[in-house]
């Protein structure tokens, strides 16, 4: 007979969110391997954005939504509001919520643990508590770290982090992060927590999306260069912040090629170079980043584009000639699954990342040779100009179907239905 899980989790469909997906995919996948996930989320009032599709109907799955305000949008008068109704985070309303609804579906369903994700430090909050009041064991799945370099930039919410963050991690029975370097970073931080309480599940990719008909049939249709124009994608927030996901260097560099003649703008019919349309979807800071493009006279070559939902944006990605990766090194220890997507997606991926971090460790793993640091204009123009070539002769390097598959939602349940069997006793 399955056991259950209670998993509090604030990004579940229809939120459109890049951790949606992570707990998709375990909710997707743990039935299979005999854990019946009880989800305890938010209504999607409670989501800035949604894609409008829910994912109510995943077999052996239950799902409860409390309500919850967003105190920015919901508790503001002309903008402002108190500071105290968004401690930890503007859905601490979830807090008042959720505890009830939690102790409902523990004393209904006797769950043999409980289970809690950040980023949305409420979602620990709520686990924590739980866990002391039932007498459930409690696993905290850190997507992100709650301190990192500069963030949070606020100084008194950065002191509240530092806090919750050690007295979280001290008082859960295990700690699953998304990254070897995630695990060195607070391991370092925390040297007194067991080594056996870490475990690594990476962020990953979902088999099952990819098998969606429309991505099965667009995969098998190669991309053929249109007016023999080179597209390429990124797909995802981009940030300004130095070694961060900028991409001033890579813009830099189209500068670069195109003086030398080795790359003309899509509209250029009689350019001698290769004609490359670059894509930026989603990127977060559109208007910081079209200043950046004007600024560059670049218009006519690098185009800003809205959000995508997200099957939507897996069909754009597989019809691409190529995608791109802005990774620098203070994200290093932080891949999120667009990396894996790419990755399984069969398009030739370059990355601009750092040249010994968590990124490049995959890339290589995956074998995909053309990476470049985030911030060196020079080294990216000459690790574009053989990329975009074997694009040309129809050469792509692409990553097989084989060689990603260890990093399938699959292989990430099967990792953590094994650390619930070692937390339950049942292993």
């Amino acid at each position: 007979m399955p056991r259950s899980v209670l998993m509090v989790a604030y990004h579940y469909p229809p939120a459109q969110a890049s951790g949606t997906q992570r707990i998709v995919g375990f909710a997707r996948y743990l039935p299979q391997l005999n854990w019946r996930p009880l989800i305890l989320t938010v209504h999607p009032m409670a989501y800035e954005q949604d894609s409008k599709v829910w994912a109510e109907d995943l077999p052996g799955v239950t799902v409860a939504r409390p309500w919850a305000l967003d105190t920015a949008r919901h508790l503001s008068f002309k903008g402002r509001y108190t500071r105290l109704l968004a401690l930890p985070d503007r859905w601490v309303t979830w807090l008042v919520t959720a505890l009830p609804v939690g102790l409902w579906l523990i004393w209904k369903h006797k769950p043999k643990m409980i289970w809690s994700t950040y980023p949305i430090a409420t979602s620990l909050l709520i686990g924590w508590l739980l866990s002391r009041w039932s007498g459930r064991p409690w696993i905290v799945d850190l997507r992100d770290p709650m301190v990192l370099g500069r963030h949070p930039l606020d100084p008194s919410l950065r002191k509240l982090f530092v806090r919750l963050e050690a007295r979280v991690l001290k008082r859960c029975h295990r700690i699953v992060v998304t990254t070897a370097g995630l695990k060195e970073l607070l391991s370092q931080r925390y040297p007194d927590i067991a080594a056996n309480k870490w475990l690594v599940i990476a962020n990953g990719y979902d088999e099952e999306v990819f098998n969606d008909p429309a991505i099965v049939r667009a995969l098998a249709a190669k991309p053929g260069l249109k007016n023999r124009t080179i597209s390429l994608l990124h797909s995802g927030t981009l940030y300004l912040g130095p070694e961060e996901r900028n991409p001033a260097a890579f813009l830099d560099a189209l500068i670069d090629l195109q003086k030398q003649g080795f790359l003309s703008p899509p509209d250029s019919p009689d350019g001698p170079g290769i004609k490359l349309k670059v894509m930026l979807r989603a990127s977060g800071h559109d208007a910081q980043i079209q200043a950046m493009i004007q600024e560059r006279q670049l218009q006519e070559s690098v185009v800003l584009l809205p959000t995508l939902p997200y099957r939507d944006s897996l069909l754009e990605m597989v019809g691409m000639d190529g995608l791109l990766l802005f990774q620098g090194e203070a994200f290093d220890r932080l891949i999120p699954a667009k990396l894996f997507e790419y990755l399984r997606s069969g398009r030739p991926v370059f990355a601009l990342v750092g040249q010994s971090g968590d990124s490049r460790k995959i890339l290589d793993d995956c074998g995909v040779p053309h990476c470049a640091p985030l911030e060196d204009r020079q080294a990216i123009a000459a690790a574009l100009i053989p990329f975009l070539q074997e694009i040309l002769r129809n050469q792509p390097n692409i990553t097989s179907e084989e060689r990603v598959r260890k990093y399938s939602r699959f292989e990430g349940a099967r990792a953590l239905a094994a650390l619930l069997e070692d937390v339950a006793g049942l292993s």
